[in-house]
């Protein structure tokens, strides 16, 4: 059906007339024999009534597929545009989705009295009947009209499936799923007892009495009958087995939407929807661990960074940008580890980190890595805000007020500076570590060394001062030499951390 679809286009709804008249010809055929079998009828009275019923089926057919055709345009329409919109390729594939349904549930009715009715008038006059026989004929025509119906639209469905699958392919993953078509419940309730009542009349017609209307009201009665009775039973139980099953999957599926990844479907059955059970509680299971990850992965790495590596988006070759960068270290903490125990240093680490870590994430900056008792964290990567020089000022000077009134005991100094660094995945052998790497992060701490010399808590370079877009008091301490710096480096202290009576306060 693919390849007729993709040849024939806007016309393939030809092929959607002719499958679904095609079904309704075979029952018309099949009705008008057995119904003739019980009277004194010849081929050539046969072939009369069937020609002009299986003419009525495919007007009515056709007439029918024809109402239906804005439908089929908005599908044609969508096909012919270039680059449709979502909210057209939704609205196109639920016209697609739901095109048989719409058809039937409007038209079913008048089109199968427009083929029932002449069809049983035209049986009477040719077969030369008594009236009365004629609500005997249209009784008989009940029950394959029904299943004509049911056998035509399930063809349909069919046949629409290439253009279902054609728009599903351009479909967003996230459209806002509304349930439309027939219930499967429905299909099996109404489906099962009209085969088993139409097979019925056949069997009873093959090897019962056909002798008049009386043999075939018996026929039929004993046909619906038994076949009602037998069968509603059956698809009521056949519709439970199945949805039943599917209805506990979309249970726990909305709750995997929701959050909850421990939800978990019995596996009642060892039959499709047992292996569908199954499939479902793998997926959860992997999501669970994968969210399992994802949490200790941002637990041994900034949350930003985390998502931007699991989003797979970030360049494997890294990226040159501008950033900010903090370099912060514990002063004489050497000294103190070595009289202190290795479990009493850790812990001091691990308070002394609780309070900084969350300062660099309040003002939109990344912890890189914790180097001993420094830390380097970057302003403007992954996120690229244009004032990370005054984020990552902002963060240092608030460090250092909050280590100071920490009550650890400990104090730090910080050192800023800006310039052009490498953000990427470093490493090798199945170990990566993503970080920044350039001169500006070794002149950040280089520039912290420096706060020992000068005897301020934060020091910023000259870099860093021409890129803050607020104007804070800064007092210049003049040039430092830095190590592995052929030349100089001016530095400035922001001057609520500076000796005021050094320097004259500068601005940018």
């Amino acid at each position: 059906m693919g390849r007729l679809y993709e040849r024939l286009g806007s016309r393939y709804w030809l092929v959607l007339v002719a499958g679904q008249a095609g079904a309704s010809i075979f029952v018309v055929l099949l009705t008008v024999t057995v119904i003739a079998s019980y009277y004194d009828s010849s081929v050539a009275d046969v072939a009369w009534i069937a020609g002009i019923g299986c003419g009525l089926t495919v007007l009515a057919v056709l007439w029918s597929t024809l109402k239906a055709m804005p439908a089929y345009n908005a599908i044609v329409s969508w096909r012919a545009t270039a680059a449709p919109s979502r909210t057209e390729t939704v609205t196109a594939w639920d016209a697609a989705t739901t095109l048989t349904l719409r058809q039937y549930r409007s038209n079913s009715w008048w089109v199968n009295a427009l083929v029932v009715l002449p069809t049983c008038l035209l049986t009477v006059l040719v077969l030369d009947l008594e009236w009365s026989d004629f609500f005997v004929v249209l009784l008989a025509c009940l029950i394959p009209a029904v299943y004509a119906t049911v056998l035509s639209y399930s063809t349909g469905e069919m046949l629409s499936r290439p253009l279902v699958a054609d728009i599903a392919e351009a479909l967003p993953d996230d459209f806002p799923f509304e349930r439309h078509g027939l219930p499967v419940g429905k299909r099996i309730r109404v489906g099962v007892p009209t085969y088993t009542a139409a097979t019925g009349i056949l069997v009873a017609t093959l090897v019962g009495d056909r002798h008049g209307s009386d043999q075939l009201v018996l026929a039929v009665v004993a046909a619906l009958g038994v076949g009602l009775a037998l069968s509603q039973e059956l698809s009521i139980l056949l519709a439970r087995s199945i949805t039943e099953p599917i209805g506990r999957v979309r249970v726990a599926m909305s709750r995997v939407q929701g959050g909850d990844l421990t939800a978990r479907v019995p596996v009642t059955t060892s039959d499709e929807l047992g292996e569908l059970a199954h499939d479902f509680n793998l997926m959860a299971l992997g999501l669970e661990e994968r969210e399992q990850m994802r949490a200790a992965f941002g637990t041994y790495m900034d949350k930003e960074v985390a998502a931007l590596i699991l989003s797979g988006q970030f360049p494997e070759e890294g990226v040159e940008v501008d950033v900010s960068i903090l370099f912060c270290d514990v002063r004489g903490f050497t000294s103190y580890a070595e009289k202190a125990a290795a479990t009493e240093v850790i812990a001091t680490l691990n308070r002394l980190f609780e309070v900084i870590v969350p300062i660099v994430d309040r003002h939109g900056g990344h912890v890189d890595k914790f180097i001993g008792d420094g830390l380097l964290a970057v302003f403007g990567a992954p996120e690229p805000f244009p004032d990370h020089a005054d984020r990552a000022v902002a963060t240092a000077c608030a460090i250092v007020a909050a280590v100071n009134e920490s009550g650890t005991g400990l104090s730090v100094g910080v050192g800023v500076n800006t310039g052009r660094v490498v953000a990427g995945s470093i490493g090798g052998a199945g170990r990566l570590n993503f970080s920044v790497i350039g001169d500006a992060v070794n002149v950040a701490a280089r520039v912290e060394a420096a706060t020992r010399e000068t005897g301020d808590d934060v020091l910023i370079t000259a870099a860093t001062k021409r890129l803050l877009l607020n104007l804070i008091p800064l007092v210049s301490r003049g040039t430092v030499p830095l190590k592995g710096k052929a030349e100089p480096l001016e530095v400035f202290a922001p001057l609520a951390h500076a000796d005021e009576g050094l320097a004259d306060p500068v601005g940018r």
